[in-house]
């Protein structure tokens, strides 16, 4: 939906150490098409960016999702095209939305350690406000799936308020959409029969999530060229 703009400058060891991987997980990766190849600097050294980090971030999330890689292969190979570091963030989080609430209670200093970043007060009131972080007496509680994203939100200038009020609309049409399709599925297995809905709620997990950022990114660029008076995409009138 973006194009990168920040500059590829991480050696592939760099890269590996901010991804908590080996390098020998990054190649293998890379040999997999899994990660895009390097953009080759001076002396024929291979660069990584923002966007290889949050892959590689997105990778873990589903293999801890249960996914095998040919399935992860899969799942990437039908994401839109030219996806940023930001763009990645939303799906890893989406993704992680999945999984067993990932909640982890940390102090003030570990906070801003796992931030990556600095945080005023005011930041971290600002965190709690979107039920990133809750506060636990001298300590806070952690979503540890969402801290990423939230933390970027942090700088898009927008208001408390209108941040709030997108999280509201997004979260009542996202619970909608939850509703019509538990529906559907109860249609499709035995009533009662636990392990079935287990088993096709694993296999639409990745697909659904997939489609559902796909329809919105799709439908909010349109929303943007339609507000800028831009023509669409696809040339139509």
């Amino acid at each position: 939906m973006t194009i990168e703009t920040e500059e590829p400058d991480l050696t592939v060891d760099e890269l590996a150490a901010r991804a908590g991987i080996t390098v020998r997980t990054v190649r293998f990766y890379s040999a997999k098409g899994l990660l895009p190849p390097p953009v080759i600097g001076p002396r024929r050294v291979g660069r990584y960016g923002p966007g290889h980090l949050a892959r590689l971030a997105l990778i873990e999330e589903l293999q801890q999702q249960g996914l095998t890689l040919a399935a992860i292969e899969r799942y990437l190979d039908r994401l839109p095209p030219r996806l940023d570091a930001h763009d990645l963030a939303v799906h890893r989080a989406v993704v992680a939305s999945w999984a067993p609430d990932a909640v982890e209670t940390v102090t003030r200093e570990e906070l801003a350690q796992k931030a990556g970043r600095a945080l005023r007060e005011e930041d971290v009131e600002r965190l709690v406000a979107m039920g990133v972080v809750r506060r636990d007496q001298d300590a806070y509680g952690v979503d540890l799936g969402l801290l990423r994203l939230g933390v970027r939100l942090l700088d898009v200038p927008l208001s408390q308020e209108a941040i709030l009020a997108a999280r509201t609309l997004l979260l009542d049409h996202a619970r909608a959409a939850a509703h019509e399709l538990s529906r559907l599925l109860r249609e499709e297995v035995p009533e009662h029969d636990a392990q079935a809905v287990r088993s096709l709620s694993a296999h639409m997990q990745p697909l659904v999530v997939q489609a559902l950022l796909t329809a919105f990114q799709r439908s909010l660029t349109s929303e943007l060229r339609e507000w800028l008076g831009e023509p669409p995409a696809d040339g139509s009138p």
